[in-house]
């Protein structure tokens, strides 16, 4: 490829970098991150890239500020090596949720990291399915937005069910819903949800029939899964014969087994080292292989999704 295009992932998910380079059918770079006693990352890359495209593939979740912290430091370094330019491939974008000023006092956190990344040296950023669109305005460098909801159309789809309905476990999730269930062409449900605090959510009402139909809850991000899990709730005691989840980002902290959930999908944008009982993983390495080509290539992004869905 033109430019000699480079790879090279943080120590977030790795694995994921991998599946990537492999569908490039390129070699990941070398680079070495070392921990000093009193946590300080150090970093040095191994490879020359002096007037190369480079690519980082890091996905800052479950431990952000660490994650997030060694991107900076890792495209820092790249910039001084002379890289003719700097993708950061974030397919999980920590703090997305903090996208703006809710109450009284409280920092626009997404922002914030927008900041970082340009004034470390980040010429592009590459991500899937922010919790809200407007983030791609806090950047003054191109943004391509990527969307996982193709592969799950397709998964969904060889399962064959015949009654169901696409449900929004809150009115956030509302358009995501929608989008799917024009996909799939399924009829769409809402639940009326109220977030308590930081943790806890309640349920006020069910918009919509699940009755008699597998219910399909479609969220961009899971952190505890108490939306999910009384979402289903609300579900099986509208009738709902069977629930599925459908998950973007499942951070999951307390585990994968959610009561009331028959079967979870959920993308690896983040690591998914559980294995459990009705979870199905779709691999998002696929899509980024292909965006990362389009980029180099100089090919429409966008195309990708018309083609897809």
């Amino acid at each position: 490829m033109a430019n000699n295009p480079i790879i090279f992932s943080g120590t977030a998910h790795p694995q994921l970098a991998r599946e990537v380079a492999k569908q490039l059918k390129l070699e990941l770079g070398k680079v070495s991150f070392e921990s000093f006693p009193d946590g300080e990352i150090g970093v040095q890359i191994l490879e020359n890239v002096r007037g190369r495209d480079v690519f980082v593939i890091q996905s800052p979740a479950l431990h952000p500020n660490r994650f997030l912290m060694e991107l900076l430091i890792l495209v820092d370094a790249l910039k001084r090596a002379s890289a003719k330019s700097i993708v950061a491939v974030l397919p999980y974008y920590a703090y997305a949720r903090q996208d703006r000023k809710d109450k009284g006092r409280v920092p626009i956190t997404a922002r914030l990291v927008a900041n970082l990344l340009e004034r470390a040296g980040v010429t592009r950023l590459m991500t899937m399915d922010l919790h809200t669109e407007q983030i791609q305005g806090f950047f003054d460098i191109p943004v391509d937005h990527l969307y996982a909801r193709p592969l799950f159309v397709e998964a969904l789809k060889k399962l064959k069910l015949k009654e169901a309905v696409i449900v929004s476990p809150d009115i956030g999730s509302n358009k995501m819903a929608r989008k799917f269930a024009e996909d799939l062409d399924l009829e769409i449900a809402i639940v009326d949800k109220r977030r308590i605090n930081g943790r806890d959510v309640e349920a006020n009402a069910l918009i919509g029939s699940v009755k008699g139909k597998v219910a399909i809850l479609v969220d961009d991000i899971s952190s505890t899964g108490e939306t999910l899990k009384m979402a289903a709730r609300v579900c099986q005691r509208a009738g709902a014969k069977e629930v599925y989840a459908v998950v973007v980002h499942a951070l999951l902290i307390g585990g994968h087994k959610l009561p009331g959930v028959d079967e979870l999908f959920v993308t690896n944008s983040v690591p998914q080292k559980e294995k459990a009982k009705g979870l199905h993983v779709v691999s998002v390495a696929p899509l980024l292989a292909e965006a990362i080509e389009s980029v180099m290539k100089a090919k429409s992004i966008s195309a990708m999704f018309k083609r897809k869905v």
